[in-house]
């Protein structure tokens, strides 16, 4: 039996984007007891039967799943939710599932991703802060219990191949060293391999890699590399690889995106596609993102733009360097978003 290469009939959309549908497993109670066997042993080998153990494998019918995560992307970013950056790959899942509009976050990073890979409250993972900020204290020293267990430790041992790219930000600080201990690397939460970084941020032109837990230089040959690119790149190979070597075997993708975490960075192409386009300044760009929201339903129509920080100055106090600084920073962030978006779309597409 073939599976397909990704499976979008459900799709939730805010920072976390899930193409995926329900999974029946077939054990519940993990790790699984080793298999009896049911041989026979006499005393020589013609006298006995031999029993191998069977490999588990996944329900008929289990589908691939793709997880994609993405990094600090506002309620307000992207088109599909009223936003001024056009994202046609997110588009096209929310147009081809849900879209989610009173969606839970922690609202910081490593919180929500332990949350996301366990299913569990951020606190019962040991996990009420981000990895650099962990103390001794229940709740936050950042050492996820391994009775937790994760979504890709489940599917692993019910028959899944599993994988995770990109953004990993929950090594405890400690432990992300090559002195180990890895246990708590995403190879060690139940991810057969992993290609990304360990940490909040790095660089897309020059990123802090590693494969599986082992560090590993990005080309320096290639005048053209981009992480994001390379990011997919990687997953799309495995997935060809998986079709080819293992086509009955479903597969779970983990892809989580730096994009549009700090530092902002996209190519260069891409940032000229959006010059001029927020020379409007923020006041007003806020305005048009909630107008927009309202015709789409997004928000009651009866909602109300909230006040601007005070921290923050008005568009219009500002003199011209400032206004052409802001809005040349407005179009990074909306190039590396939407170039985020269009390789998200190669995944899905493969």
């Amino acid at each position: 039996m073939k599976h397909p290469s990704s499976v979008a009939i459900t799709a939730v959309l805010t920072s976390v984007l899930l193409a995926t549908v329900g999974v029946g497993y077939a054990q519940e109670v993990l790790p699984r007891p080793e298999p009896p066997f049911k041989g026979h042993i006499g005393p020589n080998v013609q006298d006995s039967t031999l029993d191998f153990p069977q490999q588990v494998k996944a329900p008929n019918g289990a589908p691939n799943i793709l997880l994609i995560l993405t990094d600090d992307v506002g309620f307000g970013a992207s088109n599909t939710f009223g936003g001024p950056v056009p994202t046609p790959t997110m588009d096209e899942l929310a147009k081809n599932g849900l879209r989610y509009t009173q969606f839970h976050t922690t609202a910081l990073c490593s919180p929500t991703r332990a949350a996301l890979l366990t299913g569990r409250n951020h606190h019962s993972n040991a996990t009420g802060v981000i990895m650099e900020l962990a103390t001794g204290f229940p709740g936050y020293n950042s050492l996820m219990p391994k009775s937790n267990g994760t979504f890709a430790e489940v599917l692993r041992q019910n028959g899944y191949n599993t994988a995770w790219y990109g953004k990993n930000h929950n090594v405890p600080d400690w432990q992300s060293s090559q002195a180990g201990p890895f246990d708590l690397w995403p190879t060690g939460l139940g991810f057969e391999y992993f290609y990304g970084f360990i940490g909040g941020d790095t660089s897309q032109w020059a990123p802090a890699l590693f494969e599986n837990n082992k560090p590993i230089e990005p080309p320096h040959d290639d005048a053209n590399y981009f992480f994001e690119k390379d990011m997919a790149d990687h997953a799309i190979a495995r997935i060809r690889m998986l079709h080819a070597v293992a086509p009955d075997k479903p597969w779970v993708t983990y892809y989580a995106t730096g994009t549009a975490h700090a530092p902002h960075h996209a190519p260069k192409e891409w940032i000229a596609k959006f010059k001029g386009q927020f020379d409007m300044g923020w006041d007003k760009m806020r305005e048009e993102t909630l107008a927009r929201q309202k015709a789409m339903g997004i928000v009651p129509p009866d909602t109300q733009l909230t006040p601007r920080p005070k921290d923050i100055p008005s568009w219009d106090s500002l003199d011209a360097d400032h206004k052409k600084v802001y809005a040349h920073m407005m179009e990074v962030y909306a190039a590396a978003l939407s170039y985020c978006d269009t390789q998200m779309g190669r995944v899905l597409n493969t």
